[in-house]
């Protein structure tokens, strides 16, 4: 670690806020990951903005010597975990407000289904597609989240970030370069601070009926009873997959604890005690026979984090 680093942490952030070698299995859907050096809870944007000029004082690196993480519900971290300091917001943050009579604003640490639910609440439609994602808006943000038929930059109006110097800007939807499971956000040395989000209005019951609906179909059709990243494949255009790697005859396939999902083939799942180098190798053998089989590449929409 960087010299000094450990003081400094403890001089600006409260006690309370840092944990040293906490293991990232912990903060993880996939229940993985070995240790990382520092977490960090961070509650306000005034404590933020001080860490990142911390960070830049000692030439730390976005990405490479400290990490931003939300539910980490998009992420496969290294059993080796993470030489540095993992970030996640909370405080002020996780704050998720009416701002009129269709805008909605929702900080970076807010679930999606906080949002989903205040929408609902307030008869605004549009949202009802993010209620199952298993996410924060921030990470949402990053990764451009959707699901059957919607996704954020469909309602998303404008994104706050703090950048590396601790200053605050406001990106328009159009700017942010929204993707299919990508944004600019996802390589920009910046922290989603929170976002406006723009609904209709529309009739309560139908909404709640809506969301209700799309949580039966989850529940359903995907491995909800076993911790996993979700959908752990791009979907490949054309096709789905799912279907390519059923196809492939890769059902139930496992490398030590992780598993292809038996229900939904889309998943990888962790059976109990899944190691980061089984989620690792069972990724690349299933690339390796889909290929084979369909000549697809399948591209992963799980980030890894740490050494691999």
């Amino acid at each position: 670690m960087r010299s000094g680093l450990s003081e400094e942490l403890f001089r600006i952030i409260s006690d309370k806020s840092i944990i040293e070698n906490e293991d990232l299995s912990r903060h993880t859907t996939f229940r993985i990951g070995g240790p990382a050096d520092y977490f960090v809870r961070i509650n306000s944007a005034a404590e933020l903005s001080s860490l990142l000029k911390l960070f830049s004082e000692l030439e730390m690196e976005f990405f490479k010597d400290f990490y931003v993480i939300g539910n980490g519900s998009n992420l496969l971290v290294s059993d080796k975990g993470f030489r540095g300091v993992i970030v996640t917001l909370g405080g002020e943050f996780s704050d998720v407000r009416l701002l009129d009579d269709t805008h909605i604003f929702a900080g970076a640490a807010a679930f999606n289904s906080a949002v989903a639910n205040l929408a609902r609440d307030n008869s605004l439609t549009g949202f009802e597609f993010a209620h199952g994602i298993p996410g924060t808006i921030g990470g949402a943000l990053i990764m451009n989240a959707g699901a059957y038929g919607g996704e954020m930059k469909q309602v998303v109006k404008k994104i706050r970030v703090m950048e590396s110097d601790g200053s605050e800007v406001e990106f328009s939807c159009e700017e942010a370069e929204f993707g299919y499971r990508t944004s600019m956000f996802k390589n920009r040395p910046c922290v989603i601070l929170g976002a406006q989000i723009e609904l209709s209005k529309g009739d309560k019951g139908d909404i709640e009926n809506t969301m209700n609906d799309l949580m039966s179909r989850r529940r359903e059709k995907q491995p909800l009873e076993f911790p996993s990243a979700g959908s752990t494949f791009k979907r490949p255009e054309g096709n789905f997959a799912g279907k390519l790697i059923e196809e492939a005859g890769l059902r139930g396939y496992k490398v030590g604890d992780a598993q292809v999902s038996e229900k939904h083939c889309g998943f990888v799942v962790n059976k109990g005690k899944a190691t980061s180098e089984d989620v690792d190798k069972l990724i690349r053998d299933v690339q390796e026979k889909v290929f084979e089989n369909s000549g697809v590449k399948l591209d992963p929409e799980v980030i890894r984090l740490g050494e691999f």
